[in-house]
């Protein structure tokens, strides 16, 4: 259940929906039930804790979609499945407006891995949560400042492949830069020390609820 203060932002503790539509049309196939840290004008903050029931897309005989060659893995009929996330939980954080989410990334016994920026189309709010549609090209940013493209294959047969046109394609690989730009100077997020941030231990796995693909896709709000 969703509360909102009078300000009309989801108090922390609120249970949400963070999901992605899937790239050929409005279906939503990535549902992640999450819990509300932070939300306010300037950002969005977000824990995906260990063990959280999720949606995923799998290819139509249940073949993980990882582990299907890259040359065939966008063209192959899929569905959805429930599954749980594995591992560490994830701290999501999103600025309103920014095509990318960044996400931290612990190993085990809190120890920091590294920042992620994934990303995709801006997020749109609606009561139950947020939406958004990943673009495929990802970026590693170290606790050192490094940093690397992920995924540039992904990205690159996704765009041969027919779910990207070439100007999308232009404005992620620009998103990207802007966001390294952010990484260079050190900017927020990663300056604020949310590696040091841990989840309140109150806080209760969120169930993935009946109804989880119904709420609005493509309407709604901007949201973080």
């Amino acid at each position: 259940m969703t509360e909102t203060a009078a300000d009309g932002h989801w108090t922390p503790g609120t249970q949400i929906l963070w999901r992605y539509r899937e790239n050929a049309g409005d279906r939503v196939h990535i549902c992640r039930p999450v819990t509300v840290v932070q939300d306010t004008d300037e950002l969005l903050a977000a824990w995906l804790a260990p063990d959280t029931p999720c949606v995923k897309p799998v290819l139509a005989d249940g073949t993980p979609v990882h582990r299907e060659p890259l040359a065939s893995r966008y063209t192959k009929p899929r569905t959805v499945v429930r599954d749980r996330w594995y591992g560490m939980g994830v701290l999501k954080l999103a600025r309103p407006g920014e095509p990318w989410s960044v996400w931290l990334w612990w190993e085990r016994g809190w120890r920091f891995q590294n920042w992620y920026v994934n990303l995709e189309e801006p997020r749109t709010r609606w009561s139950g949560g947020v939406d958004s549609q990943d673009h495929f090209l990802d970026i590693d940013v170290f606790p050192d400042r490094s940093w690397r493209w992920r995924d540039e294959d992904e990205f690159a047969q996704a765009q041969h492949d027919g779910l990207m046109e070439r100007e999308l394609a232009r404005q992620v690989r620009e998103a990207g830069r802007a966001a390294i730009d952010v990484v260079a100077s050190w900017g927020s997020p990663f300056r604020d020390g949310w590696e040091h941030w841990r989840p309140d231990p109150r806080w209760t796995v969120p169930e993935l609820p009946d109804g989880w693909d119904r709420a609005p896709g493509r309407s709604g709000v901007p949201a973080g």
